[in-house]
């Protein structure tokens, strides 16, 4: 039997050092300490200018010139910001001109790259050119061809169906900045999917989140990038469907 006596005291630790939520912010008579309530307003400033903010198309397009691959920029039906963030359907749909700046695009395209702004302008400019790069490079590694770079303005994840079925594509990667949080508000998100065409469901679709310094580095998630597009050639299958595809793959 184990007495009270001969259990060892717990070993202290810190949960502020094991995440980034909000943990042990500590007290100051009933409110919080002047730190943790000015740390909270300067996070919720950052995540208003994320959403609020327009990309730096012009530094995006310098930082991807040297992958020597055409880049059109498009836009969704949403005309600002703010229909943008009432309207998510409009987000969704190429304006009418955009979808004419595509119509010269060849049609037999391996993969199509569309790079949205999405909810967080600050995700794009930190991690979109160096993420389209790295899976630039590993796709063309396996001898893939790659569409023209597609930067889309105003713009939700579907917003990839249509350019794709215009590029005749047969993988679309759409990275987009992801809603931002009150942790992080530069994360961004890649959505991979097999066939893409309007009306596409989400349940198709194979999404790594939280790329980020801080979350998900960028090497591993172009690696994962990778994985998934050779896993949707193998099978002609993406989304929920995909890891039971492989597996039927593998036993066979």
């Amino acid at each position: 039997m184990t007495h009270e006596l001969d259990r060892k005291p717990a070993v202290p630790f810190d949960l502020r050092k094991m995440t980034q939520a909000r943990v042990r912010l500590g007290r100051f008579g009933a409110g919080l300490p002047t730190s943790a309530a000015q740390a909270f307003l300067l996070d919720h400033a950052r995540a208003r200018q994320a959403v609020w903010s327009e990309v730096d198309w012009l530094s995006v397009r310098a930082g991807l010139a040297g992958l020597e691959l055409e880049i059109i920029e498009v836009e969704s039906q949403a005309p600002d910001r703010a229909t943008y963030v009432r309207r998510p359907d409009l987000g969704r749909k190429l304006s009418l001109q955009a979808a004419e700046r595509l119509t010269g695009i060849r049609s037999d395209y391996d993969i199509l790259i569309v790079v949205a702004d999405g909810l967080s302008a600050s995700a794009i400019g930190t991690n979109a050119v160096p993420l389209t790069q790295a899976i630039v490079k590993r796709l063309s590694a396996l001898q893939l061809s790659i569409a023209p770079l597609v930067l889309a303005s105003q713009a939700r994840v579907a917003l990839g169906d249509p350019v794709s079925e215009i590029a005749g594509a047969r993988i679309s990667i759409t990275m987009i900045g992801e809603r931002p949080g009150l942790s992080a508000a530069d994360s961004l998100g890649v959505y991979v999917t097999y066939a893409p065409r309007p009306g596409t469901p989400d349940s198709r679709r194979n999404c790594i989140s939280n790329i980020r310094n801080g979350g998900l580095a960028i090497d591993s998630a172009a690696d994962g990038v990778a994985s998934l597009v050779t896993d949707m050639l193998r099978t002609s299958i993406s989304g929920v469907g995909l890891k039971d595809a492989v597996a039927r793959l593998s036993h066979d």
